[in-house]
């Protein structure tokens, strides 16, 4: 089993969109389907992993297509959205045995590392998967450790907290 400890995707997962899909696949399929928008949108299913240096997303969108896919990146953030429309068969009175595929808006978001900007990204979509490649997104970053020293029995760092510091300013 791979080591997580220095993972390059540890910040990779979603976690409020992870929650979102676990509450979709775990909801009573006789129960009524509410009129679903970008607040209530459903999550799709994605694979994220390495091949080499590069990073692989894949999101099953079947039924989707190609055109309703939106996909952006800001501020280190990937965004995948869109709709998925019913087809005129499963519109107006009809009855389902099984109701497990969601209709409406779906999004999807993805933490990247900083460095990575929109000419490192690429896009395709094919038989109602859509893969986009990350280049060099799975390569070791270098980091630089910053050692932490106490001072006698009682250690401590000098921390500044007053308005206007920090990193952002």
């Amino acid at each position: 089993m791979p080591d997580k400890k220095g993972s390059p995707f540890r910040e990779v997962v979603d976690h409020f969109a992870e929650m979102q899909r676990m509450r979709e696949h775990f909801r009573h399929p006789g129960e009524p389907t509410e009129q679903r928008s970008h607040d209530s949108a459903w999550v799709p299913t994605t694979d994220i992993f390495a091949s080499g240096d590069d990073l692989i997303i894949r999101c099953e969108l079947a039924g989707v297509e190609p055109d309703e896919v939106e996909i952006s990146l800001s501020r280190g953030v990937l965004w995948i959205g869109g709709e998925r429309r019913p087809r005129p068969d499963q519109e107006g009175e009809i009855s389902y045995y099984v109701h497990e595929r969601r209709f409406g808006y779906f999004r999807r978001s993805i933490t990247l590392p900083q460095s990575i900007g929109r000419e490192r990204l690429h896009a395709s979509f094919e038989n109602g998967l859509l893969e986009i490649l990350v280049e060099r997104g799975a390569a070791s970053e270098d980091r630089e450790r910053i050692e932490v020293r106490g001072r006698g029995k009682r250690a401590s760092l000098p921390v500044d907290a007053g308005p206007g510091t920090g990193p952002d300013r």
